[in-house]
């Protein structure tokens, strides 16, 4: 049970933010909704719907470590899994979202209570380094290709930077987190291409219940190779949508009359 002390401090989660915001960007605004006919999830932009970053490395990325794992733990085990790491993440984003805002933010929940300290620790040292920012909770996108929502965008250590909060439930091997490489590039690249940025560098924050912070930075050659790997998936993002549409829509009677036949001839051509 908290006491008045404790819920005081919860009240003035984020009233103190060391962030300076810098109205540098004239940020555009979108809304993310569900596309009937895909269900997937898409953003409307200047009245256009564009595929989410996540849908597409979503739709993308190798399966094979997620089904043996799933295999291991029994499907049950994977979604309890699954759900509480979500709500988890969730939760710690919306703390940091108020800290960096300098609005008050109270979750007495227990995964509040468990997602506040993670919060904390990023704010500690993670944040650290950041002298202002330009926008949170944004939403960027590329025209005609991807939009998303990256977590920061802001200053950090001299460089103009992408930021993406992450939670994890153990801590990560680079090489386990490529997804997440290719997700702040393609921010990195929307931003740039939309307002004439040059995002230098992007910075993957994670920490763990433990509290275990780890960090990841990408920058010159290696953020232009990450690009062109998420150009690589958006191109198979786009084959698969295709194929999955050819699969779905339905052959018109006049096309399957005026098919061959095995021999060659079309219907009622006279035979030779």
């Amino acid at each position: 049970m908290m006491n008045d002390e404790d819920i005081k401090e919860y009240h003035n989660i984020g009233k103190k933010s060391g962030l300076k915001k810098s109205n540098k960007y004239n940020y555009m605004q979108g809304k993310q909704i569900t596309d009937h006919e895909t269900g997937k999830r898409v953003y409307e932009i200047d009245k256009y719907r564009l595929p989410s970053v996540t849908t597409i490395l979503g739709a993308t990325k190798n399966t094979e470590f997620l089904t043996k794992w799933k295999a291991k733990v029994g499907e049950q085990e994977a979604d309890r899994i699954k759900n509480v790491s979500s709500a988890r993440g969730t939760c710690m984003h919306k703390f940091l979202e108020h800290y960096v805002l300098g609005t008050g933010c109270v979750d007495l929940t227990s995964v509040g209570q468990e997602a506040r300290p993670m919060a904390d620790k990023i704010i500690e040292i993670g944040l650290a380094p950041v002298e202002e920012y330009y926008a949170s909770e944004v939403t960027l996108h590329y025209p005609g290709l991807y939009a998303g929502q990256t977590d920061l965008i802001c200053n950090h250590n001299g460089m103009e930077t992408v930021v993406d909060f992450k939670q994890a439930n153990r801590p990560k091997r680079e090489e386990w987190i490529e997804d997440y490489f290719m997700q702040i590039a393609a921010y990195a690249m929307a931003h740039d291409y939309v307002y004439g940025s040059k995002i230098e560098q992007g910075v993957i924050m994670v920490c763990t219940p433990d509290l275990y912070y780890q960090e990841f930075k990408v920058e010159g050659p290696e953020l232009r190779s990450w690009k062109h790997k998420f150009l690589k998936r958006l191109d198979m993002y786009h084959e698969l949508i295709h194929d999955e549409k050819e699969k779905t829509t339905p052959m018109k009677a006049e096309e399957f009359n005026d098919r061959p036949d095995e021999m060659g001839n079309r219907p009622g051509s006279s035979k030779k």
